[in-house]
């Protein structure tokens, strides 16, 4: 997850070794490909998208992207991007960026595997426009305090007027005491694209075994916050828990397009995770096109695959783990289309979760998750499969390109960590085009664990 942390120390000293010209953090390491990058996308596999994207690939549906910056001329989102906006302040525009942590966002979102003669990456929802907003997350250069809330704010409200439906924030922030007046601001704009109908979905954080501090605005109301779980179907163990923690989803050993020379990244955190549930909103959207945001978020909470079977809601696992095939085949009631599935304490636009809360709470009263059909489609997989070594687009400390200048200053008055460096490429935007066919379905998803502990296996 890309994010800003004002709690810890040797975030000073981190700064002082950016503007050093040293390398801090784990290095993205690109996925080489080689072969079929589509073929070790095990999430899209888990998630049975072929069977899916017979129904929807979420075509009709916008989702605003609040990130860092976008290669928006990467070969399997070209064509995916609306007009977008820049709001960080920086040089250069929506098309620049300090990682690769935007792309790949809108790469799990919308990519269509065009790359590589068809052998790209695939987005879960490969119909969609991504609409590129451009905050600063510390990777252009300036320390980011109250203008990382006030930017996200903006973009926000930017997504709302521009006809998004989903907004997904794959950024945090942990120094929420520090600027009270920017978090009741940025609330009330949340409030705000909640009553026009904007489902807003963020990361709870990736700092679960550094003390789980709690990130916003994935615990601020009116915010769905994900989780993210591996292929086992475990909450990982970087992923933030308590309250504020809604679904989860895919979010270890992700592939997806990035700003490396291979064009592509393996990522993890609830980054990743966030832009899938994102993903799945809109493939319902675009079915059911008159239903409220509230009505979404109920009927991907119904259908969630609940932790181990159960029938609550864990500060861990919130509601289970996102299963649009199921909410596609099975919704069931969506309830009432003004009435908000979140706990009144947690959809309350005073309320702030905390992460000392309790550990579970009961779902709300809506009908009962159906079981996953069983049948899947089985073809020939593919013969060849990329090389890949591990990336982190999440976590304390974000993924940094191996090649980037150094220049990264620090400002006096508040200590924050500047974990990302500018890029300074600046790409044209690329023409509209239709989203790119679906690619054959893949072999039938093996889980590597038993149906019953693992949400994707029924």
């Amino acid at each position: 997850m890309g994010r800003t942390n004002a709690r810890t120390s040797w975030r000073a000293v981190t700064a002082a070794l950016l503007a050093a010209g040293f390398v801090v953090g784990p290095v993205a390491a690109p996925a080489v490909a080689d072969g079929s990058i589509r073929d070790d996308q095990w999430h899209l596999d888990a998630m049975h998208a072929s069977e899916m994207w017979k129904v929807s690939q979420g075509q009709g549906i916008t989702v605003a992207v609040i990130d860092g910056g976008f290669k928006l001329d990467h070969p399997d989102l070209v064509g995916q991007f609306l007009p977008g906006k820049d709001f960080s302040g920086s040089p250069g525009g929506v098309g620049t960026y300090g990682n690769e942590h935007g792309t790949k966002m809108a790469g799990l979102i919308a990519g269509t595997g065009k790359a590589n003669g068809g052998k790209g990456a695939y987005g879960l929802a490969p119909g969609v426009r991504i609409l590129p907003l451009k905050i600063n997350t510390g990777s252009v250069g300036s320390l980011v305090s109250t203008d990382f809330l006030d930017q996200v704010g903006q973009a926000v409200d930017y997504a709302v007027d521009q006809g998004a439906k989903v907004v997904n924030i794959s950024q945090g922030i942990n120094a929420v005491t520090a600027f009270p007046d920017d978090v009741a601001k940025l609330n009330r704009i949340l409030a705000a694209a909640r009553a026009k109908g904007v489902l807003v979905l963020a990361a709870v954080g990736n700092e679960a075994q550094s003390g789980n501090p709690v990130d916003y605005p994935g615990a601020l109301p009116n915010v769905v916050g994900v989780g993210a779980i591996d292929q086992n179907g475990t909450v990982t163990d970087e992923s933030e828990h308590g309250p504020q923690v809604a679904l989860v989803a895919p979010g270890m050993n992700t592939i997806a397009a990035c700003t490396t020379a291979s064009g592509y990244c393996k990522g993890h955190g609830t980054s990743e995770a966030t832009a899938l549930a994102s993903a799945s909103a809109a493939l319902i959207w675009s079915v059911h096109k008159d239903w409220t945001a509230n009505q979404i978020l109920r009927v991907l909470i119904n259908t969630a695959g609940r932790p181990n079977g159960g029938t609550v809601r864990t500060d861990d696992a919130g509601w289970g783990a996102v299963r649009p095939r199921i909410a596609l085949t099975d919704p069931g009631d969506p309830g009432p289309a003004d009435v908000s599935p979140l706990p009144a304490d947690v959809a309350s636009p005073s309320a702030v979760p905390s992460a000392s809360a309790g550990s579970s709470a009961p779902a709300p009263a809506a009908p009962a998750s159906p079981a996953e059909s069983p049948s899947e489609v089985a073809v020939e997989a593919p013969t060849s499969q990329p090389k890949t070594e591990s990336s982190s687009g999440s976590g304390s400390a974000l993924p940094i390109a191996a090649a980037v200048v150094a220049g990264l200053v620090l400002v006096a008055g508040a200590v924050f960590a500047v974990l990302r460096r500018r890029k300074p490429v600046v790409p044209p935007q690329p023409p509209q085009q239709p989203a790119g066919s679906v690619p054959p379905p893949p072999p039938s998803y093996q889980p590597p664990v038993p149906p019953e502990d693992n949400p994707y296996a029924r």
